[in-house]
């Protein structure tokens, strides 16, 4: 069956304006097939909605990677919009900590290694017992500071403008994301954003300067995964 002479001339100019925007280098950032389902956003537009969601989580767990002078920095994270937030703090031969916070009350457990290498003494009659952190524990504030998600959300918000949409692919979760990326003074960032049900932000690649403050802070790049979001968990308060 032949088409109508209309039909056929539309569909021509369709294919046309398709090699036209390949030919142009529009893809993937510009054509609408490319980022499905965030086609008609702008690439800031994009990081915004998902930093509203990942915000909105009414809790979420955190894979943190990082690096100090002490040694590489990997903390596992699960905290709610309420407060109550777990972390298991490793920083390479400086030793091991973990954080509970439930009820405004924060208690932290540290190995040997971790308890002298914050020069508190006696180490030994310490190690393996849940106590109070004080003020001067460097290791229990960045610990703390992982606990708020803010900490890496609130140094990507300021970059957005300078987000461009990439390719969607499926990351170490197995959820499709878009990648988003953009550069700043300190260099360039990268964000993976689930492309399958609310807009999650999954993955963060930040540059040098990427936390604030402390160990591990603002001194190297830094690595965030989001996963379980809006999954309950578990975190008792330790008895002392």
């Amino acid at each position: 069956m032949r088409l109508p002479a209309r039909a056929s001339a539309a569909a021509l100019s369709a294919a046309t304006a398709l090699a036209l925007a390949t030919a142009c280098g529009m893809l993937p950032d510009d054509a609408p097939d490319a980022t499905a389902p965030y086609a008609r956003l702008t690439g800031p537009e994009v990081v915004n909605k998902a930093l509203a969601a990942t915000r909105a989580a009414k809790s979420v767990r955190m894979t943190v990677e990082a690096a100090s002078p002490e040694g590489p920095v990997e903390a596992f994270v699960a905290t709610d919009i309420r407060g109550k937030c777990t972390v298991t703090l490793s920083m390479g031969a400086a030793g091991t900590m973990e954080l509970v916070r439930t009820g405004g009350t924060v208690r932290t457990r540290s190995d040997a290694a971790m308890l002298r290498s914050a020069s508190t003494a006696p180490a030994e009659n310490l190690a393996g017992r849940w106590v109070s952190p004080t003020a001067a524990d460097r290791h229990a504030k960045l610990a703390e500071r992982y606990c708020d998600r803010e900490t890496f959300l609130g140094r990507l918000a300021p970059k957005t403008g300078t987000a461009r949409k990439g390719p969607t692919a499926a990351p170490g979760s197995g959820t499709p994301a878009l990648t988003v990326t953009g550069a700043s003074r300190d260099g360039k960032w990268t964000a993976d954003i689930a492309t399958e049900g609310r807009p999650f932000l999954l993955k963060l690649r930040l540059p040098r300067g990427g936390t604030r403050g402390g160990t591990g802070g603002g001194t190297a790049p830094v690595t965030v995964e989001f996963s379980e979001f809006d999954k309950p968990f578990t975190a008792s308060r330790p008895k002392p």
